[in-house]
């Protein structure tokens, strides 16, 4: 990792300042620059956050404009018309890729050597925005994907079997939205398989991949109708993207990246290091799951035929 690290956020409001509190919190980076179009929200969240500084290791937190991210080595982009109740992902899509259409052109014009990860949804449409518009190599433009449904996968699982969620080995895959699905085949819960472990506890091993599934795929959808929006867990998840690049891990995370052959961007295991994503590392799927893989790529694409850039 190198000596000094500079990370921005792009965009204030419940993801990107939860974002921010957790890059911060982190200790990853020395340098965390947040902006906003509206500049007291920005001012007023970094404040907030610097006011702890006696509780974390030293960092230079501000809040500013595009010229301030200049030089950064990861710009992480929140911003945008945020999902409500009873919208889908997907019906994001043309409010967010107009915001993108001014943000992109600045930040690449500051930080024309970092990483972009991004977090506004509907993420792997965006992203793909965001690839186009910047004119940069694929492997610096990645998303979130389903990095943050895996977590919950490995959540709902370790809930049901009362293990860590650490010890639980399964990936969501595909778009981060209604068509994403479990990889059930490779899944594994310590050292044995899936099907093994629910043998073992006696459980209905189709009955609850069907009920976990469900549960993953509604979750943000619940919390929305609770609270009106997630943010905690995305900004965990983002944090934990930036840790991979900036400690150059080499990890596997299923973020967003490009498939050049068919133009799209979409979630497999793929390893991420200081570059951004480096190789998809995708399992021997079932014909069901490449079934639903084709699926989710197909949705993906219909969505991009109708956007102009």
């Amino acid at each position: 990792m190198k000596k000094t690290s500079k990370v921005s956020i792009i965009g204030a409001g419940f993801v990107g300042s939860a974002t921010t509190l957790s890059v911060v919190l982190s200790g990853l980076a020395s340098h965390v620059v947040l902006v906003d179009v509206n500049k007291d929200k920005a001012e007023g969240e970094v404040l907030d956050i610097a006011h702890g500084a006696a509780f974390i290791k030293t960092v230079n937190i501000v809040s500013g404009d595009y010229k301030d991210t200049a030089d950064s080595d990861i710009v992480i982009i929140t911003a945008g018309a945020g999902q409500k109740p009873g919208e889908t992902r997907l019906d994001l899509v043309h409010k967010n890729v107009a915001i993108f259409k001014n943000i992109i052109p600045q930040v690449t014009r500051y930080s024309p050597n970092a990483v972009l990860v991004i977090a506004t949804n509907p993420v792997d449409i965006v992203t793909w925005v965001a690839y186009k518009l910047s004119g940069f190599p694929a492997n610096r433009v990645i998303g979130t994907g389903t990095v943050l449904d895996t977590s919950r996968l490995r959540y709902y699982l370790a809930e049901e079997f009362d293990l860590d969620a650490r010890n639980v080995h399964a990936y969501i895959i595909g778009e981060h939205g209604d068509s994403e699905f479990p990889v059930w085949s490779s899944a594994s819960i310590g050292p044995l398989t899936f099907d093994e472990y629910c043998k073992r506890e006696g459980k209905n091993a189709e009955e609850l991949k069907t009920n976990i599934h469900e549960k993953v795929k509604n979750a943000a959808y619940e919390i929305i109708s609770r609270k009106g929006y997630t943010n905690y867990a995305i900004g965990m998840a983002t944090r934990r993207i930036v840790e991979a690049i900036l400690r150059d891990e080499n990890s596997i995370l299923t973020i967003s990246t490009y498939n050049q052959v068919e133009d799209v961007y979409y979630s497999v295991p793929s390893i991420i290091g200081r570059n951004g994503f480096q190789m998809k590392i995708c399992p021997e799927f079932e014909e069901s799951e490449r079934e639903k893989l084709e699926n989710t790529k197909k949705i993906l694409k219909e969505v991009i035929k109708s956007l102009e850039l």
